[in-house]
């Protein structure tokens, strides 16, 4: 059955585009002026590598900082590695982008949230993108980008 555009699936792809590229850049050149990153993802989704200390204490999801401390950023085009320091052990992680749930760059209140919703018997993602102070938008809500505009 023609299910038309996708348009959730096609934002969820290029959101993940996104934050790939912006990795990249960070890989490349470091982290400019103020940008920091919250990253929140789910330690169950498969591809997810860390030590199995770490797994055991966020069973579901982690949020990860990516601010004064990290090493070994390498991007790849499903994920990226990178170690960060837990309580003064370096700790190396892979991180698939089909995992995250919530990237924030608070530096410039820029948010992306992914949510996973099934339909029809069928495990989709959908994609949600709001500045980290404003509320969610309701499924079929046509939103402004000027509402994310300061």
């Amino acid at each position: 059955m023609d299910r038309g555009i996708d348009y959730g699936n096609l934002m969820h792809r290029a959101m993940r585009g996104l934050i790939r590229d912006v990795m990249d850049q960070i890989a490349d050149d470091g982290l400019p002026g103020a940008h920091h990153f919250f990253v929140t993802l789910n330690t169950r989704h498969n591809g997810v590598e860390m030590a199995e200390w770490l797994r055991d204490r966020y069973p579901e999801e982690i949020t990860i900082v990516i601010q004064h401390w990290f090493d070994n950023l390498a991007v790849d085009d499903d994920g990226f590695a990178i170690t960060l320091n837990f309580g003064n052990q370096p700790e190396p992680l892979y991180v698939p982008f089909d995992a995250i749930t919530t990237f924030v760059d608070p530096s410039v209140e820029f948010g992306l949230k992914f949510e996973t919703q099934v339909e029809d018997d069928e495990d989709e993602d959908d994609f949600d993108a709001d500045a980290a102070q404003t509320g969610s938008a309701k499924p079929g809500e046509v939103v402004s980008l000027d509402k994310f505009r300061k």
